[in-house]
């Protein structure tokens, strides 16, 4: 290099960052499918709302189409003996204990092995039921009914 000649330094520049909109492919992508996901999850808990709002429908209206505490008490039972089913194959044929435990699992311990919640089993074949007793295990039945008929 010679003595007389200096160097011409150009400034250094830096990239310029990459803006932020528009976004790129693989962002559109990210986006697309959680809201795919999204979508899937609401559809699935609507679906479900719904079987949970038509059972109970079902059973209400089966019901209130009762006249008297032992009709209402033999419509419940055949609610739940359709809806067993659902559970296992052969719950229709079930009677006595066997039935019973199967209506009290998953339930409050006591539900249908005590009074009145047995009723369900041996109610039917009684000639005067009372409807307050009726009353008392309604919920019960169609709590159990419910729950059967959406799987949950």
């Amino acid at each position: 290099m010679s003595p007389g000649k200096e160097i011409v330094l150009r400034d250094v520049h830096d990239v310029p960052v990459p803006p932020l909109w528009p976004l790129t492919a693989a962002w559109w992508g990210v986006i697309v499918c959680v809201l795919l996901v999204l979508i899937a999850l609401c559809l699935g808990q609507w679906r479900i709302r719904q079987k949970r709002l038509h059972a109970e429908r079902l059973f209400d209206e089966s019901v209130a189409k009762a006249t008297s505490p032992e009709q209402k008490l033999q419509i419940m039972s055949e609610l739940l003996r359709r809806s067993a089913r659902k559970i296992r194959a052969d719950a229709d044929t079930l009677t006595g204990n066997a039935w019973l435990e199967l209506l009290e699992a998953g339930m409050p311990s006591g539900s249908f092995t005590t009074e009145p919640g047995n009723l369900i089993a041996s109610g039917l074949f009684m000639a005067d039921v009372s409807a307050e007793t009726v009353e008392q295990i309604e919920a019960r039945v169609r709590t159990r009914f419910v729950s059967w008929m959406t799987g949950r």
